[in-house]
């Protein structure tokens, strides 16, 4: 049982990792979007707008130099390492799956960094001039949502003891 939901969430990191990959080509191939800040409007709430990220989460911690872009590389991957590491060791099939989603999304912005010393972004979400979010990609937002998971699983779900345990107390 435990293999089946490694295996899963893996494939969902593989899944992640393709999507993210794939719309990151369209968007700086095929649909053109080629000089940073170009924008493309798909409906009246959502651009494709080509953004260099050289940063990590909101902006924060920019690599302004070589040596603090392989960093970044070199931080990244140790994230990317741990969050296999918990993967492949996790039970729960739910956390596996977010860790699945995480670990996509985190290799899929370290190709990005390793290749072009900037993460592709380009999902622009706006209402009017209010953006609720900086402009991000598959893998931020499958970090994201997988994240999310992991927090509302720590926080507010109880698993079940089991029936052993139960009986004793």
């Amino acid at each position: 049982m435990v293999t089946t939901a490694r295996n899963r969430g893996l494939m969902l990191a593989a899944a992640v990792f393709i999507v993210d990959q794939l719309m990151k080509y369209l968007v700086t191939g095929p649909i053109g979007l080629i000089v940073e800040g170009q924008s493309i409007e798909l409906l009246p709430i959502f651009n494709l707008t080509l953004v260099h990220n050289y940063g990590v989460s909101l902006g924060m911690l920019t690599a302004e130099s070589n040596a603090m872009r392989w960093g970044l590389v070199a931080m990244t991957g140790a994230i990317s390492l741990f969050v296999a590491v918990w993967l492949w060791r996790e039970a729960n099939r739910i956390d596996v799956l977010a860790l699945g989603m995480v670990l996509g999304g985190a290799v899929g912005n370290l190709l990005d960094r390793v290749r072009f010393g900037h993460v592709v972004d380009y999902a622009d979400l706006h209402f009017g001039d209010y953006r609720p979010f900086l402009v991000f990609n598959v893998a931020d937002a499958a970090i994201t949502i997988g994240v999310l998971i992991l927090l509302a699983r720590a926080l507010l779900v109880r698993d079940r003891k089991p029936e052993a345990e139960n009986e004793n107390a």
